[in-house]
């Protein structure tokens, strides 16, 4: 059933343990006016389906709403931190109050208790995502590593969902309106050339290409230089495939071997200095 909240899927501590439980007569669910509530100004999410959102609005009218959004006073209000898709659909019926939990949380706790809801609920495209990883670092001095471990993803997770913020304009307009996901916007992002990006970009539309074959299409570029022809790259034998899969898996970046008639190479990336430092301290350690 749309709209009511979809299963967790256990990313980092949960919502509740994000923030520190209130003070006594503070916290508790509690009708409350709606317009009483200010929209979070941390908020990572800037797109809502409206058919997703008229599916959750029938649902509640027929259902209810099962599930308190949460909210934090200031002054003589209060500011919404999770649940701006059923605050929305409650609104659209013309309710007067709406049931919510009241915690406490600063700017930064806020930012974050939005960023986990909305990943658990998959409800944030990865440009949005990646818009609020680089918030909560330039903002707060947050590392990457921080960031990973207050939202319960991988660091690797975060750096690569970083790089979509280096893409050409044009594939972020894409994962924002949904044409592309995140992944293809990663593969994409191995052309350092935006207007390449683009090219290869409208391929993929095209041709409605999954991730997989984007990766392939891009390093079938970058080996020949030229961008959309996929077909005329390097051509990889299965057994080396599985290797370089296997070498991902254990290093969480991209890993590319390369045969020679005598011997070959082994090309693994990294993104940043961080990541760098990283992989070293990863391959010294083995």
């Amino acid at each position: 059933m749309a709209g009511e909240p979809r299963k967790s899927t256990g990313l980092g501590r949960g919502l509740a343990s994000l923030i520190p439980t209130a003070p006594s007569g503070v916290s508790g669910t509690r009708e409350i006016p709606l317009g009483s509530i200010s929209p979070n100004p941390e908020q990572p999410r800037r797109t809502f389906d409206p058919d997703e959102l008229q599916q959750l609005t029938d649902s509640i009218a027929s259902h209810g709403l099962l599930q308190p959004i949460i909210v934090v006073e200031s002054g003589e209000g209060y500011v919404l931190i999770a649940g701006e898709r059923r605050l929305r659909a409650v609104s659209r019926l013309q309710l007067e109050t709406i049931s919510a939990v009241v915690r406490t949380a600063n700017e930064q706790e806020r930012l974050e208790l939005a960023l986990v809801e909305n990943i658990q609920r998959s409800d944030l495209n990865a440009l949005d995502e990646a818009r609020a990883y680089r918030h909560l670092m330039d903002e707060y001095g947050l590392t990457q590593e921080r960031v990973a471990e207050r939202i319960g993803r991988s660091r690797p997770a975060v750096a690569n969902t970083l790089r979509i913020l280096e893409t050409a304009p044009g594939v972020q307009q894409a994962v924002a309106a949904g044409t592309i996901s995140g992944g293809h916007a990663r593969a994409l992002a191995g052309l350092g050339d935006h207007a390449q990006q683009e090219v290869v970009l409208a391929t993929v539309v095209a041709r409605s290409l999954s991730v997989r074959q984007t990766e392939g299409l891009v390093q079938a570029s970058r080996d020949n230089g030229t961008a959309g022809r996929p077909g005329r790259g390097r051509v990889v034998d299965p057994d080396v495939q599985a290797m370089e899969a296997q070498m991902r898996e254990a290093l969480g970046t991209k890993v590319t071997i390369a045969s020679g008639r005598k011997g070959g190479r082994i090309t693994i990336t990294w993104y940043d200095d961080e990541d760098l430092g990283r992989l070293v301290d990863r391959l010294a350690a083995n």
